[in-house]
């Protein structure tokens, strides 16, 4: 989709273009799951470009199989767990089942502690529980409990969570220190404290070894509560112990802790411990992350730029660090200087991460400098990068709060185009589709509200209630929008242990 700005905004589009997306957006359903097989065809590759979470993968599985083509029960396995990295849960949950139903799989421990996390993200936790009840008995182990442990956990059920605890305990499977560490960060979301410690004196008894989740999670609770002194005796312990190595989350931890408490200068000794840390772990990228994000947290612009030369220094630097430096100088309210860093990051990268672009672009839009950042906008297209959806919405957001809503009302439908399944912030519709009713152009009318794939019975007359249908309908579309906004995966690091262990 090429969109572009001339010095009086949004650059029109040519007949052959908008012909084209259009075609690309009113496409039917049924054709999507029929994909020519071309010479390097691969059933990932027919999966994979079937990016909509609304389209199912069904077809696309059952066409392989009538075209006599094998597949593999590990082949499947494996595309889940990419499928998962991406979030697309939906696709990787239709995957799971669609095993089940031809028995492809023999309901092992594995693929049941996979659909038994798939189910729950797609379907929530009384669907995964239902599914947890029905599974055999023989194949109920401490990992599928911990699985469930887990869920409960993360949907803090508390209740729930210490009744299956003890169900494990009963049962002998309270064994896992995986189990333990997720009823500690149970305790410190809610605030129980002494029950932290009750947990802890329970895990020695049984001898159940503590890792470095177990301690991080404790010394987390203490930063949480500002309370310094447990903090600083438990890192004290910690530091003298010789079977316990603090690393880059421990003093994480502990800076954010005395940053909270306003205690600075502490917080910044911890930060140094962090840095010798992060500098002899080579490619410790995630470590960099944190110091640049600290050091901005406290305005420390010197030290933010001596660690932006550590980093360089240490190898090829990848794309969410340039993310995470241009943030960080925009956090300190130095545009000039994420634009620098922006600079360099073109010049070194011919990736399409529009994400990091999509920053500055922000922070135009934020100071009211709107054209800065539809020059910017329209240099890069120039130079062949294209836009996210989440850019025009970006846009868009920033002539809403300068009162120019006819272009905000461009930007959105850019935004539709490019993605037909995006759903914009509602505050930001809901204003475009106002003055579009408004203007009482129908034909313009109907145009916007066709983009929003709504049913051709509903307009602007009742903006309350398309607004509702658009922002009620197909919740794994939601979530699809927050992986392309950020590209970050939520699962935690607890969550990937078990899954490896299954693996």
């Amino acid at each position: 989709m090429k969109l572009g700005f001339s010095s009086k905004g949004l650059k029109p589009l040519s007949k052959p273009t908008l012909s084209r997306v259009c075609n690309a957006l009113f496409y039917s359903t049924d054709t999507q799951t029929s994909i020519p097989i071309e010479k390097k065809d691969t059933l990932y590759k027919r999966i994979s470009s079937l990016s909509d979470p609304r389209v199912s993968i069904v077809p696309i599985l059952d066409q392989w199989v009538t075209q006599g083509k094998k597949i593999e029960l590990n082949e499947l396995q494996s595309y889940i767990k990419r499928l998962k990295r991406f979030k697309r849960y939906n696709h990787a949950l239709e995957i799971s089942q669609w095993m089940a139903d031809r028995n492809h799989n023999v309901n092992s421990v594995r693929d049941n502690i996979v659909r038994l996390d798939l189910i729950a993200k797609v379907h929530g936790i009384e669907q995964a529980e239902e599914y947890f009840n029905k599974i055999p008995t023989h194949f109920k182990g401490v990992k599928i409990y911990t699985i469930l442990l887990e869920l409960y956990v993360k949907s803090q059920s508390f209740e729930k969570a210490e009744s299956l605890m003890e169900q494990m305990r009963k049962l002998g499977l309270a064994t896992s220190t995986v189990a333990y560490n997720s009823m500690l960060k149970l305790y410190a979301m809610v605030g129980q404290y002494k029950k932290m410690d009750t947990l802890m004196e329970e895990m020695n008894k049984k001898r159940v070894s503590p890792n470095m989740f177990t301690f991080c999670i404790r010394l987390n609770a203490y930063a949480a509560t500002s309370d310094i002194s447990g903090m600083e005796k438990f890192l004290q312990w910690m530091e003298s112990d010789c079977s316990v190595l603090p690393n880059t989350i421990t003093y994480t931890t502990a800076a954010n802790g005395y940053i909270k408490a306003g205690l600075v200068d502490q917080g910044l000794e911890m930060l140094k411990k962090l840095e010798g840390l992060v500098s002899a772990e080579k490619g410790r990228w995630s470590g960099y992350e944190t110091l640049l994000t600290l050091y901005a947290s406290i305005g420390r612009k010197e030290d933010l730029y001596r660690v932006w030369m550590l980093c360089k220094s240490s190898g090829k630097v990848y794309n969410t660090l340039y993310h995470c430096m241009i943030a960080s100088l925009l956090k300190l309210e130095d545009i000039d200087g994420a634009k620098n860093i922006l600079e360099e990051w073109e010049t070194e990268n011919t990736s399409n991460d529009f994400r990091i672009p999509n920053l500055l672009i922000a922070a135009y839009c934020k100071k009211n400098l709107l054209e800065k950042a539809e020059m910017f906008i329209n240099k890069a297209m120039e130079n062949g990068k294209k836009p996210y959806a989440s850019t025009w919405e970006i846009l868009a957001s920033g002539y809403i709060e300068a009162n120019q809503i006819s272009k905000a009302v461009e930007s959105i439908k850019a935004t539709l185009l490019e993605r037909s399944w995006w759903k914009p912030r509602r505050e930001t519709l809901a204003i475009c589709l106002l003055y579009v009713k408004q203007q009482g152009d129908a034909a313009k009318t109907e145009e916007f509200v066709r983009l929003l794939g709504v049913p051709c019975h509903m307009s602007t007359d009742d903006c309350g209630k398309l607004l509702d249908y658009f922002y009620n309908n197909e919740s794994e579309v939601d979530k699809f929008n927050e992986l392309n906004a950020d590209g970050l995966d939520d699962d935690d690091e607890e969550t990937d242990i078990i899954s490896k262990e299954a693996t």
